[in-house]
């Protein structure tokens, strides 16, 4: 038997099978809708133009973002080019709150509802907008403008929020500790992606470093001595290992060796290992935290080694609540522009990751759509992504988006029918969750 440096590659017989079922199913869906008339035809209106005013604005921005990536935390200059859009526009933009020095605060109207439109604009280390989060940005800022347009005479309010480090920093929990969101009625936010889809799910994560605590000794000399951090640690991956098996199929559990000790002739007293777990409620997200708890639990007692369990160094992530009533009225919006927003389902549903969004939507009702810039076989937080991210289908996404975002968010300033619904199927589902506390 021969052996080679290079590993296997994937079969995609899977991936091949799998993306000629979903477009069988994309053709065949119906498109959501929604039985409520939204905001008067006059105000609509208004707000449509509004948005196309902008438009090249809007594109401007997203290539301009898109050439000039930072990173959660650090988005320094992209926010700034952003409160600059929103001055020349007529707002201004307060920069820096809730403990942030790249967060964002924008409000148009004096009182009455308030919806909060949600712009991101962190990047990935290595490979940009790979996430999209310019067209996330710039679609916000157009929704905002288009709903301000006409929110006093709506006798509403609508604010734009630029929270950031979406990409695992948890900026919206941290604002929504802060009381950012405390006066916020609902908010809107989209995110690019391969189809356009009214909900999509997101899972809920938490982070854990298992760190397994030994005893040092020489390796050849007196292993007796010694107790194995390292094994401790390859016996709590191994437990995880075989915890797949019975999980959810919508569970996620994912995790690498941080430290395994430094050379091979002595025991290492110390070994580490960080996991993501991720799950679709968080009452399943809370199930999974305790069974790999005692997972490690077990590898420390096996082993006679001690373990720390280091939970969620930066918030952890709820799965994201749907808000049917506020998305339908998104699915109708969209129908204008030509795109036919998929109900839940139609899409495989692991096909996801998490956001910090799920956080909010235990808070208040929300909605993330999903709208599409790439092919059916594109994944997001690749390069591929990040140059569709940054192409023509990108910046009418960030058009179309934007006239979505502003038509629901004028919708629900508009329509006390809709609104009222909009709070009752939240209700419904359980009203606000005490998130700081849930996994306490």
């Amino acid at each position: 038997m021969t052996t080679s440096s290079s590993p296997v590659p994937p079969d995609d017989s899977f991936l091949r099978a799998l993306t000629e079922d979903t477009a069988e199913a994309v053709e065949q869906a119906e498109p959501m809708t929604s039985p409520h008339d939204g905001a008067p035809e006059q105000a609509r209106q208004r707000v449509a133009s509004t948005v196309d005013e902008r438009a090249d604005d809007l594109v401007a921005l997203s290539r301009d973002l898109h050439a000039h990536p930072e990173e959660g935390f650090a988005e320094h200059r992209s926010v700034q080019v952003l409160a600059e859009l929103l001055k020349r526009h007529g707002h201004d933009a307060r920069v820096g709150l809730g403990g942030l020095d790249t967060a964002l605060l924008a409000t148009a109207g004096t009182s009455g509802p308030h919806i909060a439109v949600l712009a991101e604009y962190d990047a990935l280390p290595g490979i940009g907008h790979a996430c999209g989060h310019n067209i996330i940005c710039t679609s916000a800022a157009g929704g905002f403008l288009g709903a301000a347009a006409v929110a006093e005479e709506l006798g509403g309010r609508v604010s734009l929020i630029g929270t950031p480090a979406e990409e695992g920093g948890g900026g919206k929990e941290t604002l929504a500790r802060a009381g950012v969101f405390d006066d916020v009625d609902a908010v809107v936010m989209l995110h690019p992606f391969s189809h356009d889809i009214a909900m999509h799910p997101f899972l809920g994560r938490r982070q854990l470093e298992m760190v397994f605590h030994g005893v040092g000794a020489h390796a050849s000399a007196q292993p007796f001595m010694g107790r194995n951090a390292l094994d401790a640690a390859v016996a709590a991956y191994q437990g995880v290992a075989a915890l797949r098996q019975q999980m959810p199929s919508s569970d996620r559990v994912h995790g690498i060796f941080t430290d395994g000790g430094a050379r091979p002739n002595v025991i290492p007293e110390r070994a580490a290992l960080l996991f993501y777990l991720r799950s679709a409620h968080p009452e399943t997200l809370r199930d999974l935290a305790a069974r790999v708890t005692r997972i490690a639990h077990g590898a420390a007692e096996l082993t006679d080694c001690g373990v720390e369990l280091l939970w969620d160094e930066l918030p952890p992530y709820l799965p994201i609540r749907f808000n049917t009533t506020l998305a339908g009225r998104w699915a109708v919006n969209q129908r204008t522009t030509g795109r036919k927003p998929l109900p839940p389902g139609i899409v495989p549903e692991f096909l996801t990751g998490s956001t910090d969004l799920g956080n909010l939507s235990y808070r208040l009702p929300a909605i993330h759509p999903m709208i599409a810039v790439s092919e059916a076989t594109v994944a997001l937080h690749t390069k591929e992504f990040a140059a569709a991210a940054g192409s023509a289908a990108g910046d009418r996404a960030v058009l179309d988006g934007a006239l979505g975002l502003a038509l629901t968010a004028t919708d629900y300033l508009g329509d006390a029918k809709l609104r009222e619904a909009v709070h009752e199927e939240f209700a419904a589902a359980g009203g606000a969750l005490d998130v700081p506390s849930f996994f306490d």
